[in-house]
């Protein structure tokens, strides 16, 4: 896939503005909104269902700018230089920098990805920011949506846009819990954790 920027304009504006939209990644399709949207964060949650206690991810577009979110020591930072881009989600110590909205209140960590998908990096990179995201799946559903179509017909009316792509997974990402060391494995998912060296 070679995504034209000029198709992601309409995207980013509304992104821009506040907007929540639906995007796809290298694993299933995502809700998403810019982190200071906070409108839009409550409308995902609205969509979703979802309380306060359920942490969102934050995407970006390479370590560097993650890191200003996220707390990486040598080992953490050379564990994700390995397994990024690709489909894992890290839950790391936050920054001080991160508003306390955007982070477990109790362990101030957050949950981190950069996704391996040519769309996906094209929209961060334009971007400049992180996008806050959520799985695309419904609470009367027990796997994500993954047809374009049956996405556009159920969502089209609730969120500001759908960038529609190829068909998508219906796995998540990989969850490992780097906030002790060594790391541990929260959730499989569709990326690896013995490629890192971590059990199954």
């Amino acid at each position: 896939m070679n995504p034209q920027l000029r198709l992601l304009e309409p995207a980013l504006d509304v992104l821009r503005a506040g907007g929540l939209i639906v995007f796809p990644t290298d694993t299933c399709y995502a809700l998403g909104c810019m982190v200071g949207a906070r409108e839009a964060q409550e409308h995902l949650r609205r969509i979703r269902q979802l309380d306060l206690q359920h942490d969102l991810s934050l995407l970006f577009s390479g370590i560097a700018q993650l890191a200003e979110y996220a707390k990486l020591d040598d080992r953490a930072f050379a564990l994700l230089r390995k397994a990024l881009p690709g489909p894992y989600t890290f839950i790391l110590p936050a920054t001080k920098d991160v508003p306390r909205r955007l982070a477990d209140p109790k362990k101030r960590s957050i949950g981190v990805r950069i996704p391996a998908h040519p769309l996906c990096e094209m929209l961060l990179a334009e971007l400049g920011e992180p996008l806050m995201s959520s799985t695309l799946q419904l609470p009367d559903r027990d796997l994500p949506l993954t047809d374009p179509e049956e996405i556009c017909t159920l969502l089209g009316n609730q969120v500001d846009t759908v960038i529609v792509a190829e068909q998508g997974r219906a796995k998540c990402s990989t969850v490992i819990d780097m906030l002790q060391w060594p790391p541990q494995l929260r959730r499989k998912g569709v990326g690896d954790p013995t490629a890192l060296g971590i059990d199954a």
